[in-house]
């Protein structure tokens, strides 16, 4: 070591440079030393100099949790069992500093910390820099995460009905402040839906979504098939099993997978759809015969989100289709082997073609995978500076009414078993513009079912026509003096 050098680095203690260089002494271990220029740490271990990783200099991001229930409760779970592995991942350590609830002396699951639990939800979000939204319904949610939003906090959501009801304003607010706002988890639980369709299919054009996007219905309809189990049994064996909550309305009449729908159609559209725009129908209508008539034509009963875009032409008006309801799907489709409460979304698009995302749709873990999805990525965006996507409605295309969607129809009917009635309905589709594709006649009902002396049982299957004519076909058929009564009316999806 040259006389009057430092002992550890080396440097002149009283040259002339450009920048000031600080040399600590650190515990003697063979061959390294570190050497601080200005505020930035240098470790340089035999000749090689190791920058820090920005998770050890970039100050704790803080987490904001609102909603403690099944997905609160797992996302807490997560952000502390795996908090090395996501401050490796964001750059940043990620800090819970809070957890509102409505009731914080309430029975909590042992991963929840209780010092973090608060009833003070808008005093934590303005002290956040990323918001986590699990509790669900319109309000408070919607005020909290508006104020979180003009605090600057990044927000994220699993809130599906918000945002199909006023998603747009949460943009727009988000848009003004200049910060993300991610919702994975809002529309199938763990599946990777909404990115794919926001940003992975951005450079092509989406023709059409189709998806079984709540598992509770999609349980029921499958215990029927299998079974057969008449569905409020199915419902019952579902709420037992905790796939169903207690008043099950928003699953088995549709009100879910409506919003999930609009958020879907909205995304790969590039126009706002609320919910206030899908048509909806449940499945409350659908018995266990008509499980077992789908099984004899080679088709299975599902309720399924449809959101199309139409063109015109010959078939009806251009705009989107959003609908959601009950369908007969092939089974040699891949949507008839969903099985379970598991969901699905098939997407047909231009150059891609046809994609299916498929997996656990509801459940805390599952779910909270989604939401730390999100959440990495908008902290990653605090510690390495960008923004996610904003939302996108340049196309501004119209809404359609449920009478323009392009579908075909299974009817079920009974009828004078007699010469000459298949052709006075035959003419009665024809006279709407309706075609049949299929009739079938069983020589023998179920066992169930005693045939009434002089009844005939038809089945009839439509090609594709507007919903309009179809359902005037179905009004005018039932008017016809031989038919005794039309049992069944069911669309026919995905063939």
């Amino acid at each position: 070591m040259p006389a009057g050098r430092h002992p550890t680095c080396g440097h002149a203690p009283g040259g002339r440079t450009r920048r000031r260089i600080l040399c600590l002494r650190l515990p003697r271990h063979p061959g390294t030393t570190r050497t601080v220029r200005g505020a930035a740490p240098v470790l340089t271990t035999r000749g090689r100099s190791v920058v820090p990783s920005a998770a050890e200099s970039h100050p704790p991001l803080r987490v904001a949790l609102l909603g403690c229930g099944v997905v609160g409760t797992q996302v807490a779970r997560l952000l502390t069992e795996q908090a090395d592995d996501l401050a490796s991942r964001v750059g940043a350590p990620l800090e819970l500093v809070g957890i509102a609830v409505r009731d914080a002396s309430a029975p909590r699951d042992a991963a929840v910390d209780r010092s973090l639990l608060t009833e003070d939800a808008a005093g934590l979000v303005e002290r956040a820099d990323i918001v986590v939204e699990v509790m669900g319904g319109t309000e408070p949610a919607r005020s909290l995460l508006l104020r979180a939003i003009e605090a600057g906090a990044a927000v994220v959501t699993a809130n599906k009905a918000l945002l199909a009801e006023d998603g747009p304003t949460l943009y727009k607010a988000a848009d003004a402040a200049g910060v993300d706002i991610y919702f994975e988890a809002a529309v199938a639980g763990a599946i990777p839906i909404v990115r794919p369709v926001r940003e992975s299919l951005a450079g092509d054009r989406v023709r059409r979504v189709l998806g079984i996007v709540n598992g509770t219905t999609n349980y029921v309809l499958d215990q029927m098939a299998t079974t057969g189990r008449g569905l409020d049994e199915a419902v019952r064996e579902a709420q037992d099993l905790g796939y169903a909550e207690a008043d099950p309305t928003a699953d088995v009449e549709g009100y879910d997978a409506a919003a999930k729908a609009a958020i879907l159609a909205s995304l790969a559209f590039h126009t706002r759809v609320s919910l206030d725009d899908v048509a909806r129908e449940g499945i409350l209508a659908v018995t266990a015969d008509d499980v077992a008539w789908a099984a004899q034509t080679g088709h299975v009963i599902k309720l399924l989100a449809i959101a199309e875009r139409r063109d015109g032409g010959a078939t009806g008006e251009a705009g989107v289709s959003v609908r959601v309801h009950p369908a007969l799907v092939p089974t040699s489709h891949p949507l008839a082997n969903v099985r379970g409460s598991f969901n699905a979304v098939f997407v047909e698009a231009e150059s891609a073609g046809e994609l299916m995302f498929y997996g656990r749709g509801a459940g805390g873990a599952p779910t909270a995978s989604a939401v730390l999805g999100d959440v990495v990525s908008a902290a990653r965006h605090r510690v390495l500076g960008g923004k996610g996507p904003q939302e996108s409605t340049y196309a501004e295309l119209p809404i359609l009414p449920p009478s323009a969607a392009v579908t075909r129809y299974q009817v079920r009917l009974d009828v004078e078993d007699r010469p000459g009635v298949l052709a006075q309905v035959a003419h009665a589709l024809a006279e709407h513009g309706v075609s049949i594709e299929a009739v079938r006649q069983p020589t023998a009902r179920g066992a169930a079912d005693v045939a009434e002396p002089g009844v005939a049982e038809l089945l009839i299957t439509t090609h594709a026509a507007p919903e309009s004519a179809l359902s005037a076909t179905v009004a005018a058929v039932a008017e016809l003096e031989p038919v005794r009564t039309i049992t069944s009316v069911l669309r026919v999806e995905g063939a």
